[in-house]
């Protein structure tokens, strides 16, 4: 069984869980947008979304066959690709924050993998996020309560 987290690491923990909490968020929101974008490619609707170009502010775009598979034939900035590219690179930063909770709470290793599969399962970061924050913060309290009150050989002593 891995050891305890040290009372002084407390406020690290803290940090780390409001900064796990964010990151499970924007990455939960990034996933379902890169699923929606996925929806729109590959199914029978063919279409990427667009920004600027000649379809104007906002558009679809029809996706084709190629001769190296699906062809975008917009034009301006592709938003299906930003959120593929914006999703890969802030789930290197979710597994940064996963990461540094796993490690000041001193968990099993299956833990850290268990919060892994929150940036690559649709809503799953949103109900991981939940029960992480729960789980922190009443063992926090539990931990702080349990130190803050004496022990009972300590009052004996004292009488």
């Amino acid at each position: 069984m891995p050891a305890a987290p040290r009372l002084a690491s407390f406020p690290a923990i803290r940090s780390a869980l409001k900064f796990y909490q964010i990151c499970s968020v924007i990455t939960g929101v990034g996933l379902l947008l890169l699923c929606a974008e996925m929806i729109l490619k590959y199914t029978p609707l063919r279409v990427e979304l667009f920004l600027g170009g000649s379809g104007g502010f906002l558009w679809f775009a029809p996706v084709i066959d190629g001769a190296e598979g699906l062809v975008s034939t917009g034009d301006g900035f592709n938003l299906s690709l930003g959120i593929l590219v914006a999703h890969g690179w802030f789930y290197v930063v979710y597994l940064f924050a996963c990461f540094r909770v796993w490690s000041l709470m001193r968990w099993h290793f299956v833990r850290f993998l268990l919060l892994a599969t929150g940036g690559v399962v649709p809503l799953a970061s949103f109900f991981l996020e939940v029960r992480v924050a729960r789980d922190v913060r009443r063992y926090l309290a539990e931990r702080e309560a349990r130190e803050a009150s004496p022990t009972p050989l300590a009052t004996e002593g004292t009488r």
